[in-house]
C-alpha cells in the first residue's frame, strides 16, 4: 500500500501570481509570479506534496470579465510552472459572485468535497496557502492548517521560503515564556533554522554569550528577559538558562533520529596521549583552550572543571559561569562536562559557550528516523 499523500491547496491571484488593482488578470500584461513561490513549490513538491489550485474568480464568463481574456493569461501561467516542473493534480474554480453566496465559493469548500472520498490523502499534513480570510476560512472547514501570505492589503505573517520549511522540513521549534516574581522571559527556538540570533537581557556581556549558543548551535535563537537587575545579575543568568533548556528539550520531543551525543572524535592519537580525552569537542581560543562532551540522555548532570580570576567580566559575574550551565541541564536534560584553562577570563567564558554551541550542534543534527537509546525512550 501506498504511503499517504498529503495536499497544498493554493489560491491563485495573491498567492501564485500578483494581483493587479482591479483584481482581474484579463491580459497577458497583467501577469506577474508572486517572489519565492516556484522555489518553495519544488521545495514542498520534493517532499511529497501534491497541488491543488482553488480560486475564486467573481462572475468569470460574464460580459464584464470574458472567458476568453482569462483562458491566455491562465494557461501561459500554467505552462510556466509545468516547465519548471510543478504540476497541479486539480485546479478548482468557483465563478460565482459574493452576493451569491455558493458552497462552492471560498470559505466554502463544494468544490473540494469529491477529494474527501480520496483514502490515499495525508490530511493532517496537508494545507492551505492564500492571501486572504476566505482562505484562511476555507483550511479552517476542510480541518487543516492555513498559512496567510503578507500582503500589504490584507495582512498575513508567512512568506512562500517560511510556508516551504515549515511543512518540507517539518521544523523542530519551540516558544516558552516563563514568568515568575524576578524575571519575564521569551524563548524561541527553531533547531532546523541558521538564523542571526536575537538577544536581548539588559546584560550585555550575556547577550554576547547566548548570541554564541544560536550562532555555532547552528539554529534560530530568540531569547528576551526583563529580570531584576537592580538586584544582581543573578536570576536573570539563571532564569533565561532554565527558558532555554525548556525549549531545548520541547523542541526536541521525542529525540527520535538526533545526534544525541556532542563530542568530536580525535583522529590519529593513541591510547597514551593523556589530554585531551577521545570524545570531547574541543575548541582553542587565543592562550585558552575549552572542552565539552555531552549528552541528551533525559537525565541532568552536569561537571566543571575551570577557575577565573576576575569577579566580573563586563557585567557577567564570572561564578556564574557553571550556575547557567548546570540550570541550562536541569531543565534540557543534559549531560555537560565541560573544562576550560587559559589565563584571559573573557577568553576562557567565550570558549566555553561556543565549544557548548558546537557540541550542541552535533547533538541536534538529524540522522535519521531511529531513536539513538537501547532503552526506547530518551
Amino acid at each position: 500500500m501506498s504511503a499517504l499523500k498529503p495536499i497544498l491547496f493554493v489560491d491563485r491571484d495573491g498567492t501564485l501570481i500578483e494581483e493587479p488593482a482591479d483584481f482581474q488578470i484579463d491580459s497577458y500584461a497583467k501577469l506577474r509570479f508572486v517572489r519565492g513561490a516556484i522555489p518553495a513549490m519544488l521545495k514542498l513538491r520534493d517532499a511529497g506534496y501534491e497541488f491543488v489550485m482553488v480560486t475564486n474568480q467573481d462572475g468569470l464568463g460574464t460580459e464584464s470579465f470574458p472567458r476568453w481574456s482569462f483562458d491566455g493569461p491562465h494557461e501561459l501561467m500554467m505552462q510556466v510552472f509545468e516547465s519548471q516542473g510543478i504540476v497541479f493534480r486539480d485546479v478548482l474554480i468557483d465563478t460565482s459572485f459574493p452576493a451569491e453566496n455558493l458552497p462552492t465559493r471560498k470559505p466554502g469548500i463544494g468544490l473540494a468535497l469529491p477529494l474527501l472520498k480520496d483514502r490515499g490523502i495525508d490530511w493532517e499534513r496537508s494545507a492551505m496557502v492564500g492571501d486572504r480570510e476566505t482562505d484562511n476560512g476555507f483550511a479552517a472547514n476542510l480541518g487543516i492548517r492555513a498559512f496567510q501570505l503578507r500582503t500589504r492589503e490584507f495582512g498575513g505573517e508567512w512568506d512562500w521560503a517560511g510556508i516551504a520549511h515549515v511543512l518540507a522540513e517539518r521544523p523542530r521549534t519551540a516558544s516558552v515564556q516563563r514568568n515568575t516574581k524576578e524575571t519575564r522571559i521569551q524563548v524561541r527556538v527553531d533547531l532546523d533554522r541558521a538564523a542571526e540570533p536575537q538577544v536581548a537581557t539588559g546584560l550585555g556581556f550575556f547577550d554576547h554569550m547566548l548570541e554564541q549558543l544560536g550562532k555555532h548551535g547552528g539554529f534560530a535563537l530568540e531569547l528576551s528577559c526583563q529580570g531584576d537587575l537592580h538586584i544582581d545579575e543573578h536570576h536573570t543568568i539563571e532564569d533565561s538558562a532554565l527558558a532555554l533548556g525548556q525549549a531545548l528539550r520541547e523542541a526536541l520531543g521525542d529525540k527520535r533520529g538526533i545526534g544525541r551525543y556532542g563530542f568530536e572524535p580525535r583522529a590519529g592519537q593513541g591510547d597514551d596521549v593523556a589530554a585531551p580525552a577521545a570524545h570531547e569537542f574541543v575548541l582553542p581560543m587565543d592562550e585558552t583552550l575549552a572542552r565539552a562532551a555531552l549528552d541528551f540522555s533525559g537525565r541532568p548532570y552536569f561537571v566543571f572543571g575551570g577557575g577565573f580570576a576576575r569577579e566580573k567580566v563586563g557585567d557577567f559575574p564570572t561564578e556564574l559561569l557553571p550556575h547557567f550551565f548546570r540550570s541550562l541541564c536541569e531543565t534540557a536534560g543534559l549531560n555537560l562536562n565541560l573544562n576550560v584553562e587559559g589565563d584571559n577570563d573573557h577568553h576562557k567564558i567565550e570558549a566555553c559557550f561556543k565549544v557548548v554551541a558546537r557540541a550542541l550542534r552535533q547533538a541536534i543534527a538529524r540522522q535519521g528516523r531511529e531513536l539513538p537509546s537501547t532503552k526506547g525512550v530518551l
